[in-house]
C-alpha cells in the first residue's frame, strides 16, 4: 500500500485520482471476498461442485434440481456486480439453473461469466476452457413450451423438444446475445454483440448476427489476431 502511494505521489495524481482508485479498488475486493465466501456456502449447502480458484463477484443465483448436476471447474470466475463488470452494467446476477434430474451445467477451468443466464432445463449445457462470456448472455436447452397447439401452450412443457448446448473452448461471446438449444459453438470462435446464435458455428470464425452465421475465418499470426480481407473480384 504504502509503494502505490508513493508512485502516485510521484505521478502527481489528484487526492481525487487517489481517492477514486482506491474506492474503486476497495470495493472490487469487497465485493469479490463477500461474493465468493457466499458462492462456496451455497454451493456446500445445495450439492453444487465448485473447483479450486473460482471467485465470484456478487450475489450468485444457484438453483440444482435433485438428481441434476452443476459444476464449476478450477479458476472460474463469475461476476454479478455492475461495479465489477468491465464493459457495461450488469441486468442481473449470474444465474445457473436445472428443472430436471438429467439435467447438466458443467464449466470448465477458467470459464468466465458475467450476469449470464445458463438455464439448462432437461439437457446438457457445456463450457469449454477459458471461453468468456460477455455481459447479460442467455445461454438455454429448452423452449419451455410446446409451439403447437397454441390452446395448449401454456400448459405443455415438451420436454421432448429439449436439446443440449455444448460450447468449446476459448470462445468469446459478445454481450447481450443468446444461445439457444442445440447449438455447438466450435473452438476459439468469437460471436458478435447481440448475436441470437440458432443453429451450430465452426471453430475458429467470427460469427455475428440474427440469426448468427459466420462473417469470416479468424487466423493467429505472431500472437495477434487477424481478420482477413475479403479478396476483391
Amino acid at each position: 500500500m504504502i509503494g502505490k502511494l508513493r508512485k502516485a505521489i510521484e505521478r502527481r495524481l489528484s487526492a481525487q485520482d487517489i481517492l477514486s482508485y482506491a474506492a474503486i479498488t476497495l470495493q472490487r475486493h469487497w465485493s469479490k471476498d463477500w461474493g465468493t465466501l457466499a458462492l462456496r456456502i451455497k454451493a456446500l449447502l445445495f450439492g453444487v461442485e465448485v473447483g479450486p480458484g473460482v471467485t465470484a463477484c456478487g450475489s450468485v443465483i444457484l438453483g440444482r434440481w435433485p438428481g441434476s448436476h452443476i459444476r464449476l471447474g478450477a479458476g472460474c470466475s463469475l461476476i454479478s456486480s455492475s461495479r465489477r463488470a468491465t464493459a457495461s452494467t450488469l441486468y442481473a446476477p449470474v444465474r445457473l439453473r436445472t428443472y430436471a434430474p438429467t439435467a447438466r451445467i458443467d464449466l470448465a477451468e477458467g470459464v468466465q461469466l458475467s450476469g449470464t443466464a445458463i438455464t439448462a432445463r432437461s439437457c446438457t449445457i457445456s463450457i469449454g476452457k477459458d471461453t468468456m462470456v460477455g455481459p447479460n448472455c442467455v445461454i438455454t436447452d429448452s423452449d419451455f413450451h410446446a409451439h403447437w397447439p397454441a390452446e395448449t401452450r401454456h400448459i405443455e412443457p415438451a420436454f421432448e423438444l429439449d436439446r443440449g448446448v455444448s460450447i468449446g473452448a476459448n470462445v468469446w461471446i459478445g454481450m447481450n446475445s443468446l444461445i439457444l438449444k442445440g447449438v455447438t459453438i466450435g473452438d476459439g470462435a468469437v460471436i458478435g454483440a447481440g448475436s441470437v446464435v440458432t443453429r451450430n458455428i465452426p471453430p475458429h470464425v467470427l460469427a455475428a448476427g440474427n440469426p448468427c452465421r459466420p462473417v469470416r475465418p479468424i487466423t493467429q499470426e505472431d500472437g495477434t489476431i487477424q481478420f482477413p480481407r475479403k479478396s476483391k473480384t
